[in-house]
């Protein structure tokens, strides 16, 4: 049963980080929307299709532009805390469960 904990704690933690990376990535997309960044520049093109899948996606399902003020970023990153609190914390109590 140590080996399946130590894998839950695993998932947990990597899991912990991707998401942690992704709102870092969601953070920045959100500042180059404020400027005219230079759309050939592998960084910002790197940046633009890691989010605006996701950004559309938001945007085709729920009202998110309050006079001009587009909101989807607030709303994945309030997504990704609580898949942090929520699906991260359930893993490490899950893992803490099997080990005892």
């Amino acid at each position: 049963m140590l080996i399946l904990a130590n894998f839950f704690e695993a998932i947990a933690v990597v899991l912990n980080y991707a998401l942690t990376f992704y709102m870092w990535i969601v953070i920045a997309g959100a500042v180059l929307s404020w400027v005219s960044p230079d759309p050939y520049n592998p960084i910002v093109r790197f940046i633009n299709t890691a989010t605006e899948p996701v950004f559309y996606q938001i945007r085709k399902r729920l009202p998110v532009s309050f006079g001009g003020l587009d909101i989807s970023p607030i709303i994945v990153i309030l997504a990704i805390i609580f898949l942090q609190t929520f699906v991260v914390n359930s893993l490490h109590g899950l893992a803490r469960t099997i080990a005892q």
